[in-house]
């Protein structure tokens, strides 16, 4: 009788290897549609699992099976091979031909992304993260731009005399860049392609500014309001006030561009008291350069600022901007708020 139970246990599970062994190879060896030659783009994340991997490809109905792509993986090496990067599948393509295009780097475009407000030397610690740059080497492409023609926007006599000529140009946006053959400018263009496209856009609303002041003012006026405050509303008002301080002979009192020169985002007594150009609480006038890459939103409120009766603004504990009109309830306010 035990003989018989063991038999039957034996022959259920050959029975049951046989149908998944079946199942797996036609998973692995069938494309999904081997008709369908129509490119899509499938994108894997920086420490992105292999399960994690596999299911998306399941929901994009790139491979029939994610439990057989993680099991051909695990078979075949390439689970430990995975790419970070940008890749053209299509339904015509096999799990073995999948899984061979995400762990060749050739066939990848890594992703960037450059969050508003960075600059330009948080964008090369990025690259150096990514392994695509050694240390000095963006900086220094930065430094060595010849490029100015192609851009109307850019003031090369001006700005060719700051230390990094590009900061506040670089627009904020994810880009896909080859790793197979990257160069510094390849996203250097890219990324002032895209400020000429947003910036069209930005001066299509008006543009009252550029009346008044030069290109690099509007820009390095955007790039301390993209650091000030958040909110489009928040911004315009906030781009007003120092506007009307910078015209009325004022400091412009913004923490934001003391911050540009440090590597924490700790202001001490000793800083307050710096003799630097980027220190507007005690040096009139708008810092020599940008202090980082603003994105459409300053842009815009640089260009088109609210005109208010407001003179001074803190930010809350909470994330919420409260403006006064004099000194006296901007201290009360600071009592209150801070």
């Amino acid at each position: 009788m035990r003989k018989k139970t063991l038999l039957v246990i034996s022959t259920i599970i050959l029975i049951n290897v046989f149908v998944f062994t079946k199942a797996y190879l036609s998973n692995t060896k069938n494309p999904v549609d081997k008709n369908d030659a129509k490119e899509i783009s499938f994108t894997v994340k920086k420490n992105t699992t292999l399960k994690e991997i596999a299911n998306n490809l399941e929901d994009k109905n790139l491979i029939k099976s994610s439990l057989s792509f993680r099991i051909y993986g695990k078979l075949h090496g390439t689970a430990e091979k995975l790419i970070a990067g940008r890749f053209v599948l299509t339904k015509a393509m096999t799990t073995e031909e999948i899984a061979n295009t995400l762990v060749d780097a050739s066939k990848s475009e890594f992703i960037i992304t450059i969050q508003e407000g960075l600059t330009i030397k948080d964008i090369e610690e990025k690259l150096i993260e990514m392994g695509l740059v050694k240390e000095g080497e963006f900086i220094s492409a930065v430094k060595n731009f010849n490029g100015w023609q192609y851009y109307a926007f850019l003031d090369k006599n001006t700005l060719s005399k700051s230390p990094l000529p590009l900061e506040g140009y670089l627009y904020p946006d994810t880009y896909y860049l080859d790793p197979s053959d990257f160069k510094p400018n390849d996203l250097i263009y890219k990324a002032l392609d895209n400020f000429e496209k947003k910036w069209e856009t930005a001066i299509k609303e008006n543009g009252t500014m550029l009346k008044k002041y030069s290109i690099p003012e509007i820009i390095t006026m955007a790039s301390i309001v993209e650091r000030e405050v958040f909110g489009k509303n928040d911004r315009k008002i906030v781009a007003g006030i120092l506007w009307k301080r910078l015209e009325s002979g004022w400091m412009l009192g913004a923490d934001a561009t003391l911050l540009y020169e440090k590597n924490n985002n700790t202001i001490t007594t000793q800083d307050l008291e710096k003799d630097s150009p980027y220190n507007t609480r005690k040096v009139k006038g708008l810092p020599p350069t940008p202090i980082c890459n603003p994105d459409i939103e300053a842009l815009s409120a640089a260009l088109n600022p609210a005109n208010t009766d407001y003179w001074f603004y803190l930010s809350a504990k909470d994330g919420t901007t409260i403006y006064s009109k004099t000194n006296d309830e901007h201290n009360a306010n600071k009592a209150k708020y801070l």
